[in-house]
């Protein structure tokens, strides 16, 4: 009778501890799946807003010259990063190169830096992965000499 007393109470306190153990593995994986839903959603509403830049006839290329930002680089090449490449394209904005922690997974027709590296000059850096734009902001502002802007700043100040 003792040694089945003591099985179930070690089956239950081990069932206890697995169970807090799963508790703390799912409540990291939510977190982490929270983080990536908010980042996500923020990425939406800044291509919605470029989406109503776009149908009120509007332009990036308006935003840069009347602020003086003739030579700019992208921070962040993937998606939004290669879309705003190409909106300007064709336009007197040069962009000069992209800067990206995934040098070697990106293809585009412009140089592509690691954030590490060495930066030439440019009149601006706009940064594409805008929930990271505080980190991105004080990283580059101690290596470069110019203004670091959201691209989400520049499409609701348009």
């Amino acid at each position: 009778m003792r040694k089945r007393v003591v099985s179930i109470i070690t089956m239950i306190a081990g069932a206890a501890a697995g169970a807090g153990i799963m508790g703390i593995k799912t409540t990291k994986a939510a977190e982490k799946n929270k983080k990536m839903s908010d980042k996500h959603l923020a990425l939406f509403l800044m291509m919605n807003q470029w989406v109503k830049v776009k149908q009120e006839g509007k332009t990036l290329e308006s935003y840069f010259r009347k602020n003086g930002y003739k030579k700019i680089a992208i921070y962040g090449m993937s998606y939004v990063g290669g879309t705003l490449l190409d909106e300007l394209k064709e336009t007197e904005i040069e962009v000069a190169y992209g800067i990206d922690k995934n040098v070697d997974c990106i293809y585009s027709d412009i140089h592509i830096f690691d954030p590490g590296d060495n930066l030439d000059d440019v009149d601006a850096v706009v940064v594409t992965p805008i929930f990271f734009m505080d980190e991105i902001e004080e990283m580059l502002s101690v290596k470069m000499n110019c203004p670091i802007i959201s691209l989400e700043d520049i499409l609701y100040e348009i």
